[in-house]
Formats: structure tokens, sequence, C-alpha cells
């Protein structure tokens, strides 16, 4: 009986061991950004009160790093203004955040970022072990004290609370994605950020099926219109015709060529780390299998072309013809070739599908045959869900996009859309695409009351000037517009869509070089200019990079139109030395405006970013409010005893948006991510008119 009564004790002991412990889920603040968290999949509870503006959010559904966790979550619809425990998991940056408002929360729109992340309903994943608290990244610099020097030494990414470790994510379930594992050693960031898989994609694709809206879909009043015989076309309802192509799998993918550490935020530093050892290297070329033969076409009109082809039911067959003749005789006109532009199309009726890619031919001889040969879809004429489908998967470097060379998408239609197109054309927009509607045969006066979205092109186009928006009264004279149509989309000084926040400004650093920075903090400054200035897209014909060092005097380290390529400027960055002397900012501000700013070309904006440690010996406001009447805007970041009165004078209004103060100098790497916020949402802000 004792024998027994043991063996029973024991067996009980072991079944409560044996037990799942219960999960402790750490808590977070409303501020907390995915990016800080090195993790790459935690759950976490959320605070009440985080649907702030304060707490911003960029992206719908997959979201930048940089965003609040939590207000994320919210906008997302997982837990409303009272908190809740989410699911956050880290994917691969992204090629473009689009901004939307949901559930009260208004996110913003970002043309890329290195990291995003996904959030969930906060239940733990079927044979994932989650961590009982969070790895944070940090910068900051631990001061050893050595007489009477202060050396500065890297502390590295990862900082951990004290006693921490971080159980191990496991999967019992093979997954297409592989889950990186966190450990409670420091790790490389390029080994957090979970690697996507990508589905292939057959030649012609389908945008996945979209639920039904209420009035979104109505056919068309099919009135007569025009003389015809063909025209008796509108007078047949739009169909299915029934046949249902494979839907594409939803991927995201990084940028060919993009280092994998890049995934994570830019202002952290590695142990092992050269100061401005950036990891960029060239983007790799796309090189698709080429076609019967090679050309380099039109030098003079380097852009990338989609062209969005009405398939629907009411152009009718001869219509049809008509306008693949007209896409015929673009192809001719613009001169397709390697070195020029390229030019795929997709064609829409209910649901859009691609014909073929920029990379499926590269001379006009070939893709004038292959147009020939593209057969009607038939359909409603969805050209919102067209948009949003060309957004989402055609300017894809798999599929041929250049990267250097302007998105321009060209919309045929037959008559008016049967969606609404004003949300899906702005999130194209905002990813940088131009948009221009070519409209055949508009609605008539007795017609407009069948058309769902009136001003539909303007409420589409970049600009609402009329040189994105085209309108033919009928298909038979569709051939006049080939040439003007031709002059615009090559006119890439006005593509005015294909400018973003980070690849449209002359950029000026003017860098405070006084005795009170010191040698180890001089160079602390230059690692933040150089953070910030690797997020642009930097190129003689996108953001310049300009720098001054002052003192009582001032130094022109280099010019705007100085270096043409990221490395070099970075390069340059690294080469400025330490001056030393006295503090005179508003003369440094003159000098730049004099040095720098006049020198600017007419389409950049024209951002300055000054840093300072101390008071100035001369006045500010004066120069500085003569630097902001000649269009230059004025950031300024204050360290340790810089006076806030002056930081405010340096700024453009609103100050609160243009004005910084850390309280050393080991801190600003803070105000990386704040400050291209800010310069992007400046610029998304912009009229369209």
């Amino acid at each position: 009986l004792g024998v027994f009564l043991t063996c029973t004790y024991t067996a009980k002991e072991a079944t409560k061991k044996t037990k799942k412990a219960k999960l402790y889920v750490p808590q977070i603040d409303c501020d907390v950004k995915a990016g800080k968290i090195i993790n790459p999949e935690f759950i976490a509870k959320c605070p009440p009160g985080c649907q702030d503006v304060k707490y911003r959010v960029y992206g719908t559904d997959i979201y930048a790093s940089f965003s609040s966790v939590c207000n994320a979550a919210i906008h997302s619809g997982i837990i409303d203004n009272t908190g809740g425990k989410i699911l956050v998991q880290k994917v691969a940056g992204h090629s473009g955040y689009h901004g939307s408002f949901s559930n009260g929360v208004r996110s913003l729109s970002l043309p890329r970022w290195r990291e995003s992340f996904l959030v969930s309903e906060g239940k733990p994943r079927k044979g994932v072990t989650y961590p009982s608290t969070l790895e944070y990244s940090s910068s900051k610099s631990t001061a050893v004290k050595s007489g009477n020097d202060h050396v500065h030494v890297p502390a590295g990414d990862a900082v951990r609370k004290e006693n921490q470790t971080t159980p191990v994510l496991t999967s019992t379930t093979p997954m297409a994605t592989t889950t990186p594992t966190p450990t409670s050693t420091t790790t490389d960031p390029s080994t957090t950020v979970p690697q996507p898989t990508t589905t292939p994609a057959t030649t012609r694709t389908t945008a996945a099926a979209a639920k039904t809206r209420p009035g979104l879909h109505r056919v068309r009043d099919m009135a007569y219109r025009g003389t015809s015989t063909s025209a008796s076309n509108r007078n047949i309802l739009r169909h299915n015709t029934g046949v249902q192509r494979q839907e594409p799998v939803a991927t995201f993918q990084r940028a060919a060529g993009s280092p994998a550490h890049l995934a994570m935020e830019t202002d952290s530093w590695r142990p092992g780390l050269s100061l401005f050892d950036t990891g960029f290297s060239s983007k790799e070329e796309i090189n698709p299998k080429p076609p019967e033969s090679i050309s380099h076409g039109n030098q003079n009109c380097k852009v990338d072309l989609s062209f969005l082809m009405d398939g629907s039911w009411s152009i009718g067959k001869r219509r049809f013809q008509l306008q693949k003749r007209f896409l015929g005789n673009v192809a001719q006109a613009l001169g397709i070739g390697s070195a020029g532009p390229l030019m795929g199309i997709v064609q829409y009726g209910d649901d859009p599908s691609t014909e073929f890619n920029l990379n499926t031919y590269a001379n006009s001889k070939d893709l004038r045959n292959a147009i020939e040969k593209i057969q009607q879809k038939g359909g409603l004429s969805n050209v919102g869900k067209a948009l949003s489908f060309v957004n989402k998967n055609f300017f894809l470097d798999a599929n041929g996009n250049r990267g250097g060379a302007p998105n321009v998408v060209v919309v045929m239609v037959d008559g008016w859309p049967t969606d609404r197109v004003e949300e899906a054309s702005r999130l194209a927009r905002e990813s940088g695409i131009n948009i221009f509607f070519v409209t055949v045969e508009a609605a008539a006066q007795s017609e407009k009351q069948n058309v769902i979205e009136p001003n539909f092109v303007d409420k589409a186009v970049c600009r609402t000037s009329g040189f994105y928006s085209i309108s033919v009264p009928s298909w038979f004279s569709l051939h006049k517009v080939v040439q003007p149509l031709v002059k615009r989309v090559c006119d890439t000084d006005r593509l005015a869509c294909s400018k973003t926040c980070l690849n449209s400004a002359d950029i000026g650093f003017v860098i405070d070089g006084s005795s009170s920075v010191g040698t180890g903090n001089f160079r602390t400054v230059l690692q933040f200019v150089a953070n910030i200035s690797k997020e642009f897209e930097i190129s003689d014909t996108d953001t310049r990079i300009g720098a001054v060092q002052y003192t009582y005097e001032q130094r022109l380290e280099f010019s705007f139109d100085k270096y043409s390529t990221k490395q070099d400027v970075l390069n340059a960055i690294k080469r400025i030395s330490y001056w030393s002397g006295g503090t005179s900012t508003g003369a440094a501000i003159s000098y730049a405006s004099e040095q720098l700013f006049s020198k600017s070309k007419p389409n950049k904006r024209k951002i300055m970013i000054l840093i300072t440690d101390g008071r100035s010996y001369d006045d500010v406001s004066v120069p500085a409010m003569a630097a902001h009447q000649n269009g230059v805007i004025a950031y300024s970041v204050g360290v340790a005893w810089a006076a806030p009165d002056e930081l405010e004078a340096i700024a453009t209004d609103p100050d609160k948006e243009h004005s910084f103060f850390v309280d050393e100098f080991d801190n600003l790497y803070r105000y990386v991510n704040q400050l291209i916020q800010n310069i992007c949402t400046e610029f998304n802000s912009q009229p369209r008119n």
C-alpha cells in the first residue's frame, strides 16, 4: 500500500509539472514602435488610451516598423481604445505603405521602409513559445572615463533587461516562411527578419476577388451613344463569362539587392560595425530572358509604363480591336527598349489580369505582335479594382520595374467606370505612380445620372490641370491622340507623382563644430547625419545632399552637386573633420542659404537640418526668416545647452513639427525616424491642383 501511495503521489507531481505553464504577457506603452522591439514575434498587452494622433501609424494591414504597435492594432480592428492583448509578427520591408482611416485611426502613407509588422488577435500560435520579457534595441553609448577624457563606446543594438532570458520560438508544423529564433545573446538584425516566400506567377495573373459593395458594381445604363453600327454592343448587359483564373497568393518581398540587415531600424549600431559601414550594395540588375531581339529604345523617354486596357462587354469587339491598334501605335511611337521606355499591359473587366509585364518584350515589334493576340475578357469596367491590382502587383522588380524610371499607368476607359476609383488612385499616387486617363465616348448629359463617381478623372489623376487626362469623342478618332499621349508620358520633368518624400529634395545639413561639442560627440553627430541621409534615394535627379560646418566661421563641406550616389555621400560625411571654435549659428544659416540653397534645383524641396549644442553668439531669427521666405523648410535639432527660443526661431512653423531637443548627443538617434516621418508627412499634405 505504501508503494502504491508513493507512486500515486509521484504521478500527480509529474502531472502538475507537465501542465502547460500560463503565458505571462508583457505590457507595452502606447508609444512603443515595433522597430524598437528585437523579438521577431511576440504577444503583448496594450494599455487603454492608445487611440491618439500623437501615436502615428504608417500603412494598412501591413505597417511600417516605426508605427505605434498599439495604435496600429486599433487601426486594424484587433483591439479598441480600452487596450488588450495582441500578436505581433515582423515581416520584411515593403515597397509602399498605404494610409487609410479605419476604426477611428488615420494611418499615413509612406513610399517604403525597411521593416514591417502584422498585428493579429493575441492568441498563441500552435507550437510557438512566446517571450515573457521583450528585448528592446538602443544605440545609446556608454561613457568610459579615462583621466579627464571621455571615450564613448557603442553599446550595440540589444539592451536587455537584467536577468532576462527569451524562450526560443519553435514550431511543430513546417511553414513556408521560417520564423527566426531569438536567443539570449545579441543577434545580428539580419537574422531577425522573417523571409517571406513568393509564389511563382504565370504570365497572366488575376487580382484577388473583392467583396461586392452595394452600388459599386452596378451595370451601366446602356443608352444608345454614337452613330457607329457597333454601338448596339452597349445594349448588352455586362455579364461574367464564367471563366475563373487561379488567384495569386498575396506575398510581400524585399526589393532585389537590398541587404538583409537593412530591414532593421536605421538608427541602430552593431558591435563590430564601423561608424559608416552601411552595408549598401548596388541594386541587382534584372535580366529577364531576352526576346528574339533587344532594342536600346528611345533613351529620351525612360519610363516604366502600364496600360490598363478596357476589356468590358460595353466596348464591343470592333472597339476592342481599335483599342489594340491604338496600343500598338503607342508602342511603336514610344520606341520600346532596355534603355528607353518599357511597357506592359493589364486588361480589366470584372477582375484585372496581367497580359504581359515590363520585361516580357524589349522592342516595339514584338510588343505590337503580342498586343494583336490579346483576347477580350468581358465583364464590367472595374477601374478602381484594376488600379489597386497594378499598385500592389505590377511595378515589382521581378516584373521588370527598374527603380530609377518613373512609374506610369495609362487607364483606357470606355464611357465611365462601374466602381469607385478615388481611393485606389490615391494609394497608387502615394506609391509614386503617375496616373493618366484616356476616356473615350464619355457620358452624355442624359447619362450622367448613371455615373457612380462624378468627376472620377479629377479624383484619380496626379494633377487636375488637364495634363494627365485626354478625352476622345469616339473610338474611331483615337489614333489622333497617339502623339500627344506619348509626348506627355515621356515628359519626365512633369510626372509629379514620381516625386516622393524620399527622392525630391535638396537636403542641407548645417553642423555645429564649436569647441563645446568635442571630437567624440562630433562623430556621433556625423553618424546621425549619415543615418538620415541613407534613407533617401540619392542621385543627380533624386534627392541631393549638401553639408556646411560652422564655428565663428563657416565651411562648405560639400555642395548638392558634388556627389550623386548614396555611398559617395556617406563616404563624404565620414571624411568631415572636426573644426572647433565659437558658435555663430545666424551667420551659418545665411552662409547655407547662399552657398547651398541658392543653387538648389527649381523642382526640389529645400530642406535644412541644423544641429547645434549651444546658444549662438549672433542673432538667428533674421537669417532664419530670410531662409523661410526663400522656400527653405528648416528643422532644428538642439543638444544639451542649445537655447529652446533659438531652436524655435530657426524652425519652420509649426515649431513642434520642426524643432527637436535631446539632453545628450548619444540620444540623437531617437530623432532619425521622427525627422524622416515629419518630412514625409509634410510632403504628402501638399495640394494636387
